[in-house]
């Protein structure tokens, strides 16, 4: 069952963030998930502070290190397991960035020691999930045997990418930063359930092709 749990857990990320996002905006009077980052359902002074990390940063955190371990567990070579790595940091920061809210607006002229810890923390989220994700726009045709797989990967971080540039001038505009971080992020989710879904192929194929057991 828990093996399982680690394998699948990279397709129930998508799920649960989309969700669980959905139900701290909601539970937010006013909150705009076009205009507004997703850290501010946790900053200090909203009406999910507390709420926000423990159905969001936590749960999601804890799923991020799980797959990260499958993939360390399943694959001997040293990219794949780097990949695997670098999901379980973006883990470790997703429950960081949790536990160290940010300041209201998020964007605040002195910012506390949380704000910056957080900030440090969200870093640590991006840089490690690109990583990991532009590993395997290689790893996918090596490891998996599938070119479709790597060229799908290869359209997601693009995607995450072009979502990234943007987020300065959203910045700098006031607008549409919580469309920009939505779609950086969400590319980079569904590129981890696609590759979810694809172990998941490969290990059912190896359990169809086993000989029946004896006795």
């Amino acid at each position: 069952m828990l093996k399982k749990l680690s394998l699948y857990s990279g397709i129930i990320i998508p799920v649960w963030l989309f969700i669980g996002v959905a139900i701290a905006g909601t539970m937010n009077p006013g909150y705009s998930h076009i205009e507004q980052a997703m850290s501010e359902l946790g900053a200090r002074g909203s009406a999910t502070h507390f709420l926000s990390p423990v159905i969001n940063n936590f749960p999601l955190g804890i799923l991020f290190i799980t797959f990260g371990l499958h993939l360390i567990s399943v694959f001997k070579s040293r990219l794949a397991i780097a990949s695997g790595v670098m999901v379980v940091i973006h883990g470790i920061g997703s429950i960081s960035a949790g536990y160290f809210s940010c300041d209201i607006s998020c964007q605040p002229e002195s910012p506390s020691n949380s704000q910056v810890m957080h900030n440090l923390s969200g870093l640590i989220m991006f840089v490690s999930l690109t990583i990991a994700g532009w590993l395997w726009v290689y790893l996918g045709k090596r490891q998996l045997g599938s070119t479709p797989f790597s060229w799908f990967t290869l359209v997601c971080m693009t995607i995450a990418l072009g979502a990234a540039l943007m987020l300065p001038h959203a910045v700098e505009s006031g607008h549409y930063f919580g469309l920009y971080q939505r779609i950086n992020y969400g590319a980079f989710v569904v590129w981890l359930a696609g590759l979810s879904y694809m172990l998941s192929q490969c290990h059912e194929n190896v359990q169809n092709s086993a000989p029946p057991s004896v006795g």
